[in-house]
C-alpha cells in the first residue's frame, strides 16, 4: 500500500518506520528541513511510562489556581477570545473526576509500557543510540502532602505490575548523589527502575536516516496547504510543490492535526500547550544527575543526556505562540540550581521551547476515522517520545490489517462521540 504520513516529528518518523517494516510504500511530509525539527527537538529527555500521567484529575483545577500564584510556577494561562481554546478547557475538566482519570490514566500506562517495549526491541535489533540510558527515574518530594497523594499513582502501578520504589531522603540520595547538597529540601521519592532516558531530537533523526535506507521517502521544506476529499476518502495532499496522492494518509502534525483534520471533517480535540527547556553542559559530574529527576513541586524533569543536562516543564497556554519568556527560564534555573546546585553551566545553556499537542483526557488519538483513508497518530502531549514507538507500531498494525499487541480501541477518536 502507498502511505503518505504528514509530519516529521518522533511520532511521524516512527510511524513512517513501522509501516516501512510492514512492507508499505511510505512516502513523510514536512515543512522543516529535516525530522524531529519542533515538539521533538529539545522535549524533556524522559522514556517515562511509570510517570505517564494524564493533567486532567481530581483537584488540578484548584491547584491550578495555586499555581498561577506561585513565583515559579508550573502552569500560565494567557485568557484569549479563542473557541477551540475554551471547548478544550471544559473537556479537560469534565475528566478532572476519580473515575475519568483511573481510566486515562490507565490506557496511558498501557500504551507507553508497551512503547518502552518496542524501543527496547528497537533498540536491540539495530543498533540505534540517542545519548539514552536505562537507569530509571526518581520523582522528588518536597512536602508529606505530596507523597501521600502519590498513593492513588501507586495503585495504578500495581494494576499493571509496574515496579517501582518508595524512597525515603537518605534512598534518594543513594540513587542521585547529586541530590546530597539539596537533600535536607526534601522528604522522600517515587523510583521506577523501568523507566529511561534519551535525546529525542538525535532519536529521531537517526531513524529517519535508517528509514530513509530502507526506502521512505522524505519530502521536507514542503508545507501542507489542505487536503482534498470526495466521497469520504481523501483523494490528496495539497502542498507548496504540488498534490501527493497515496492509497491512505497518516495525519501526525501533533498540534497542528487539528486545522488540517478540520478539512476532513474532523473535530480533534487537541490544543497545543507550550512547554519550555534548558541545555547546559555539565561542570561537576558530582553534582550532576544521573537519569531523570522530577522536581514534583515546580513540574520539571531535569535529565542527563551525555554530557548534557535537560531541564524541561512548565505548561502555558498562549495559543501558538513561541515566544521565549524570560519568567519560564528562571523557574526552569530555579528547579535544577535547587536540586544542583553547581551541576550544569546556566549562563550558556540553550533555552527552548515547543507546543505539545495535548488532548482533553490525556491519551493520545491513533487509528481509523470516519475518513475512510485517513488515520491519526496524534495528540500525545507530554509523552511523544514516551510513546512514540509504539504508537507507530500500533498504527501500523491497524492499517495493514494486523492483530494489535496491545488494546486499541479506546484510544481512537470514536470516544469522543
Amino acid at each position: 500500500m502507498k502511505i503518505t504520513v504528514l509530519g516529521s516529528g518522533v511520532v511521524g518518523v516512527t510511524s513512517a518506520w513501522y509501516l516501512a517494516q510492514a512492507g508499505h510504500e511510505v512516502t513523510v511530509v514536512d515543512r522543516q528541513p529535516g525530522a524531529g525539527m519542533e515538539t521533538s527537538f529539545a522535549n524533556a529527555g524522559q522514556v517515562s511510562p511509570g510517570y505517564s500521567s494524564p493533567w486532567a484529575g481530581p483537584g488540578v483545577p484548584m491547584k491550578s489556581v495555586k499555581w498561577l500564584m506561585m513565583k515559579y510556577r508550573p502552569f500560565v494561562f494567557w485568557p484569549m477570545p479563542d473557541r477551540h481554546l475554551w471547548s478544550w478547557l471544559m473537556q479537560m475538566l469534565a475528566n478532572c473526576t476519580s473515575e475519568a482519570y483511573s481510566v486515562n490514566k490507565g490506557r496511558m500506562v498501557r500504551l507507553t509500557e508497551y512503547s518502552r517495549d518496542i524501543q527496547d526491541d528497537l533498540r536491540a535489533t539495530t543498533g540505534i543510540t540517542f545519548d539514552d540510558r536505562q537507569m530509571g527515574t526518581l520523582q522528588v518530594f518536597r512536602t508529606s502532602k505530596q507523597l501521600d497523594a502519590a498513593a492513588g499513582d501507586i495503585e495504578v502501578l500495581k494494576q499493571y505490575n509496574v515496579p517501582y520504589e518508595v524512597l525515603d531522603r537518605a534512598g534518594c540520595v543513594a540513587i542521585e548523589p547529586g541530590l546530597k547538597e539539596s537533600a535536607h529540601k526534601i522528604i522522600g521519592g517515587l523510583r521506577l527502575p523501568g523507566d529511561q532516558t534519551g535525546d529525542a531530537f538525535l532519536f529521531t533523526q537517526r531513524l529517519a536516516a535508517m528509514a530513509a535506507e530502507a526506502g521512505v521517502t522524505f519530502l521536507h521544506n514542503t508545507t501542507i496547504k489542505k487536503l482534498k476529499t470526495e466521497a469520504g476518502k481523501v483523494t490528496g495532499v495539497v502542498t507548496d510543490k504540488g498534490t501527493l496522492t497515496a492509497d491512505a494518509y497518516v495525519l501526525a502534525l501533533g498540534s497542528f492535526s487539528p486545522s488540517i483534520g478540520r478539512q476532513a471533517g474532523l473535530n480533534l480535540p487537541i490544543y497545543p500547550v507550550k512547554g519550555y527547556s534548558l541545555t547546559s553542559g555539565i561542570v561537576d559530574e558530582s553534582r550532576a544527575p544521573i537519569s531523570t529527576i522530577m522536581d514534583e513541586t515546580y513540574k520539571i524533569a531535569i535529565t542527563r543526556l551525555g554530557d548534557r543536562i535537560r531541564i524541561g516543564g512548565t505548561a502555558e497556554l498562549a495559543g501558538f505562540s513561541t515566544s521565549l519568556r524570560q519568567p519560564r527560564r528562571e523557574t526552569l534555573e530555579h528547579s535544577v540550581t535547587d536540586l544542583f546546585p553547581g551541576g550544569g553551566d546556566m549562563a550558556s545553556a540553550t533555552f527552548w521551547t515547543g507546543l505539545r499537542p495535548m488532548t482533553p483526557d490525556g491519551t493520545p488519538i491513533i487509528g481509523r476515522t470516519p475518513v475512510s483513508n485517513l488515520f491519526l497518530n496524534t495528540g500525545h502531549g507530554t509523552l511523544g517520545w514516551t510513546m512514540a514507538c509504539g504508537s507507530g507500531r500500533v498504527l501500523a498494525d491497524i492499517i495493514s490489517g494486523k492483530k494489535t499487541d496491545i488494546l486499541h480501541e479506546d484510544l481512537g477518536i470514536s470516544r469522543y462521540n
